[in-house]
């Protein structure tokens, strides 16, 4: 799958190919404060799959966890992009994508923080967490 996509005001522009090991939406605390309270939606790949074709992400990690994930965000319009976990894995924001509906996310996770408004669809497998491999 060929995946392109990049920041609201364009200064960050990012491409990806390869098999997406995960395509979801997270309900986790984190995750919605990163969208504004809604399910973050992503794909997830790779790391040597993606690169950065435009313009360089700022990065941010909290200091007060001991193993905080690393966000990438354009520093002009603030757009977040990319979380990268401590795994090795390239988590892509599907609303930074060229064609977001490329991307069908096929799990939730992290229900345990689902909120009362979030809707998880009929016949779609949820987990209170990360389900297991």
């Amino acid at each position: 799958m060929k995946l392109e996509g990049g920041c609201y005001c364009g200064a960050v522009r990012y491409a990806a190919e390869g098999e997406p090991v995960m395509q979801a939406q997270c309900h986790c605390r984190e995750c919605q404060y990163i969208t504004g309270g809604s399910p973050n939606l992503f794909v997830a790949l790779p790391p040597d799959s993606f690169k950065y074709t435009k313009g360089a992400p700022k990065q941010f990690a909290r200091k007060d966890l001991a193993k905080p994930v690393t966000r990438e965000f354009c520093a002009e319009c603030g757009t977040h992009m990319v979380t990268r976990p401590n795994v090795p894995l390239v988590v892509i924001k599907v609303g930074t994508l060229d064609k977001p509906a490329q991307i069908m996310p096929q799990v939730a996770i992290y229900t345990v923080d689902k909120q009362p408004f979030h809707h998880v669809p009929d016949g779609m497998p949820a987990f209170e967490r990360l389900p297991q491999r």
